[in-house]
Formats: structure tokens, C-alpha cells, sequence
């Protein structure tokens, strides 16, 4: 008869380095990802003693692509807020921020956060409805 040989067993491959591997590269990118940090907003309800609406109309539209409308009129951020100034009679005047159709809220927090780093603090926020 023929002698073949001996047969070699073949290994199974084991799964442990590779488990490993993968570990390691979970433990990393949760290290180094950065994660957001939170910020606030606060918002305040109107307070019953709150002064009636004087002086020329401040109305500042959001719409969906981010561009900010004073009194139907658009303008950049950097003109925006002279321009509201110059319609205030006083620091604490009240200035009204309506989104328009589709506006997401993420743009209208922007707006808000551009106001109030510029020294207008009091925003009356009003919602959007669609005419009929």
C-alpha cells in the first residue's frame, strides 16, 4: 500500500486577536470623539406687570434658509441688529421673532442668540400661521 504520510491537522483560526483589535479601536474613537457640549437657553414667561408695546414695529421673521427679515425686509446679521436699535426707545423695548414656514428651531435659537449677545434681551417669541 501507498504511505501518504502523516496528515497535518489544519488550525482553526482563533477569533482572540481579533477581539482584541477590535476592542482597542472601540476604546479609542470613544476617547477621542468630542462630544458636544450642551448649551442653554433660558426662557422666561412674560410677567403680568410687563409693559404694553410701544414705539415703531420690531419684527424680526427666521425663515428655512436662515436669512432674518426686519419688518418684511431682508438683512445680514451685522446690519440687523443697528437696525434695530435705531427703532428701540430703550434698552429693554420689547423686539418680536417669528419663524416663518419651515423654519427649523435650530435657526431660530440662532436668531435669539444673536439678539441677546448684542443687548437685546427682551424677545417676544410669536409662532407662524399659514393664511387660509
Amino acid at each position: 500500500m501507498f504511505d501518504l504520510g502523516q496528515t497535518i491537522r489544519r488550525k482553526r483560526p482563533t477569533l482572540t486577536p481579533m477581539i482584541d483589535v477590535v476592542f482597542l479601536l472601540l476604546v479609542f474613537f470613544m476617547l477621542a470623539a468630542r462630544f458636544g457640549s450642551d448649551q442653554t437657553l433660558s426662557v422666561s414667561a412674560p410677567s403680568p406687570m410687563a409693559s404694553t408695546y410701544t414705539g415703531a414695529p420690531r419684527l424680526i421673521e427666521v425663515d428655512d434658509q436662515n436669512r432674518l427679515f426686519l419688518n418684511g425686509q431682508m438683512m445680514q446679521v451685522d446690519a440687523l441688529i443697528p437696525a434695530v436699535m435705531q427703532l428701540m426707545t430703550a434698552p429693554n423695548d420689547v423686539v418680536v421673532l417669528r419663524p416663518k414656514s419651515g423654519t427649523q428651531v435650530q435657526s431660530l435659537v440662532k436668531a435669539m442668540t444673536v439678539l441677546r449677545d448684542n443687548g437685546i434681551d427682551t424677545i417676544a417669541l410669536v409662532g407662524h400661521r399659514d393664511a387660509p
